[in-house]
C-alpha cells in the first residue's frame, strides 16, 4: 500500500472530496453520466471495442471509470480481452471506495466485486475477460517504467489548477509515448495549456462539448 492514502471529506454524505486537492472525485450532478460522456464517448467507445483493447488512466480514484468501462465492454460483447491500467498516487481505501460507489446502484454487482478484490490485497485482478492493474505511486515516476501501450487514455487527474503535477508537459509527453498510433485520449478539462501541450507531444486535439455545467472538454488522437 502507498503510505499516502486518500484523505477525504464527504459532501451530502455521498460524494468524496479530496482533502489533498480540494476537489470532488466525480460530478456533483451525475458522476455516472459524466464518465460515460467524457471518457467513453470522448474516446469513441464502445464503438472501438473488439479484439484485445487497452485502456490506461491517470487517476483511479473511486474506480468509477473502470466500472463503467467494464460494464460497457461486457455489454458490447465483442470478444477479446480488455486491459485497464490506472495510475494512482493516493489510493482510496476499499471501505471508502464502497461508500462512494454506493451512489451508483446500477453498478452495484461490479462495485462489490472490485471492492472485494482490492480488499483481498494486491493491485492486479482478473474479472474474466477484463484485467485491472492499479499502479500505485506518482505517475511521473511510475509511468515511464511501465510497458503499457494504450489504445485509449482517460486523463482524470484533479483539476489542473489544483493538481498541476498530473498535467505537466513531461508527463503528457510520456502519455504520448505510451499511446498507440491512432490511439485516443479524453479528459474533462479544456484548459488551454493542457491542449497546447498535447498538441506539442503528438496529438491532434479537439475541444468538444463538456458534460453538465462544463462548457468544453478535450478529445485527442495520436498522430505522431
Amino acid at each position: 500500500m502507498n503510505d499516502q492514502p486518500a484523505l477525504l471529506d464527504w459532501r451530502d454524505d455521498r460524494i468524496p472530496v479530496s482533502r489533498q486537492f480540494d476537489d470532488p472525485y466525480f460530478s456533483l450532478d451525475d458522476g455516472l453520466a459524466e464518465t460515460r460522456h467524457v471518457f467513453l464517448a470522448g474516446n469513441g467507445l464502445p464503438d472501438r471495442f473488439g479484439g484485445d483493447f487497452r485502456i490506461a488512466e491517470l487517476g483511479f480514484g473511486t474506480g468509477l471509470n473502470f466500472l463503467v468501462a467494464w460494464d460497457s465492454w461486457d455489454t458490447a460483447n465483442t470478444g477479446g480481452q480488455l486491459s485497464f491500467t490506472s495510475f494512482e498516487a493516493f489510493p482510496m481505501s476499499p471501505a471508502d471506495m464502497a461508500r462512494a460507489l454506493a451512489a451508483f446502484p446500477s453498478l452495484a454487482p461490479r462495485a462489490k466485486a472490485l471492492v472485494s478484490a482490492l480488499d483481498s490485497g494486491g493491485w492486479t485482478h482478473d474479472f474474466g475477460g477484463v484485467t485491472l492493474t492499479v499502479v500505485v505511486g506518482d505517475a511521473r515516476a511510475t509511468l515511464p517504467r511501465t510497458e503499457v501501450m494504450a489504445d485509449a487514455w482517460f486523463l482524470d487527474g484533479f483539476a489542473p489548477a489544483k493538481n498541476p503535477e498530473l498535467w505537466e508537459p513531461e508527463l503528457l509527453s510520456c502519455v504520448s509515448s505510451h499511446t498507440r498510433q491512432g490511439g485516443t485520449l479524453a479528459t474533462y478539462t479544456a484548459a488551454g495549456h493542457v491542449r497546447r501541450t498535447l498538441s506539442e507531444v503528438g496529438f491532434a486535439v479537439t475541444r468538444i462539448r463538456g458534460y453538465g455545467r462544463k462548457r468544453h472538454m478535450t478529445r485527442a488522437t495520436k498522430v505522431d
